[in-house]
This record gives structure tokens, C-alpha cells and sequence, in this order.
């Protein structure tokens, strides 16, 4: 009974992951887009996190589709929960490759300013909030962390979370640059959500290497 409630759930996972990737690849193209042609580098980082979390959320759902098709095999004598850990690991290197990068572009904003739209960069970065929130939400519905042991999903749900944050980031220097002048706050909070993403990265690596090579974290 236990492993079918488990497998059920998976399934779950899997299908709220898909909609979650929908919702995350729109507004991603739509934030890149106008943070390009607004000059915002808020927002543009804002963009690029909501890409790193759509790549990552990628590999989650593909992991769920090989987890699923090699569990009928009898390649995994010890079960197929790796094939989601290991795809984890995989978006966190490529989360800190691109903060890293958000940074750099930071740096070159304050160094070399550009006019920003505000009030389209803010449309856009609201549009992306409620987004996440969206995302949130549907991954919350009917959602049980006490049985849900799936690491995959949980390493995608944090994912959102955090670009939530980020968005949160890019609008609130947006406003303060808009209203009170600090046109270069919205540079150094792009900075900011670079350092986020590649502090996030940074624990999801440790954790996931640990759990592949079978160490304790604790």
C-alpha cells in the first residue's frame, strides 16, 4: 500500500512539474525580452534565474519520465531515485555558472549605466510575480510534505520559491529607482540575485553530491 501511495504521488509530481515548466518558459522569454529592450538588468536577471529554474525544472521532469520507464528494467537492482538526485545536481552546476555570470553583467551596468523603462520593466517583473505565485500555488495543491519523500520534486519546488524571491527583488528596485532617483539600486540588486542563485546552487550541490555517494550531511 505504501509504495503505490508513493508511486501515486510521483505521478503527481510529474504532472504538476509539466504545467509549472509551461507557465515558467513563457514568462521567462517575455522578462528576457523586455528586460533587454527596457534596460533593466533587475529584470533581466529576474529572467535569466526564471531560465536557470526552467532548465532545472527540464531535467526534473525528464528524470520523473526515466525514473518511470527504468523501474519496468532490470538496470536498477536498487531503485531509480538517483536518476532525480543526479539531475539535480546537474541544474545546481548550471545555476552557478549562471550567477556568476548575473553578477559580471551587474558589474558592467554600474560601471556603464543605461536609461531603464520603468513602468514596462515593472509591468513585466509583476507579471512574472504573479507567475510564480501561480506556480506555487499548484504546486502546493493537495500537496502532503510529511509522506512526500521526492527529492526531485522538492529540489523544483525550491527552485520557485526562489525566483519568487528574485522577483520580488527586481520590483522593489524598480520602484526605489522609478520614485526616489537610486537608478543604480537596480544593478546592485540584480548583483543581489546573482549572490542567491549561486548560494542556492552551492547547497543543492552539496546536498545532492552527498547523497549520490551515499555521505552523511549531518
Amino acid at each position: 500500500m505504501t509504495h503505490r501511495h508513493n508511486r501515486q504521488i510521483t505521478h503527481e509530481n510529474e504532472r504538476k512539474t509539466l504545467w509549472v515548466i509551461v507557465l515558467t518558459v513563457v514568462t521567462m522569454a517575455a522578462e528576457i525580452a523586455y528586460g533587454y529592450w527596457s534596460h533593466s538588468m533587475a529584470l533581466l536577471a529576474d529572467g535569466y534565474h526564471m531560465g536557470t529554474h526552467a532548465l532545472a525544472l527540464g531535467l526534473t521532469y525528464a528524470a520523473y519520465v526515466l525514473m518511470r520507464r527504468c523501474a519496468e528494467t532490470d538496470k536498477f537492482p536498487h531503485g531509480t531515485e538517483k536518476i532525480g538526485t543526479l539531475a539535480a545536481y546537474t541544474s545546481a552546476l548550471f545555476l552557478g555558472v549562471v550567477g556568476i555570470w548575473i553578477i559580471a553583467e551587474a558589474a558592467e551596468r554600474l560601471l556603464n549605466p543605461l536609461n531603464i523603462e520603468f513602468n514596462e520593466a515593472l509591468a513585466v517583473a509583476i507579471i512574472g510575480l504573479a507567475v510564480n505565485a501561480a506556480c506555487i500555488w499548484l504546486m502546493e495543491r493537495g500537496h502532503d510534505h510529511r509522506h512526500d519523500k521526492d527529492y526531485n520534486f522538492k529540489a523544483a519546488y525550491y527552485h520557485i520559491l526562489a525566483d519568487a524571491l528574485t522577483s520580488v527583488l527586481a520590483i522593489a528596485a524598480l520602484l526605489v529607482g522609478k520614485y526616489a532617483g537610486l537608478v543604480w539600486l537596480d544593478a546592485v540588486v540584480g548583483g543581489l540575485g546573482g549572490l542567491l542563485i549561486i548560494k542556492w546552487a552551492s547547497g543543492l550541490i552539496r546536498h545532492t553530491a552527498a547523497d549520490l555517494v551515499d555521505m552523511k550531511t549531518e
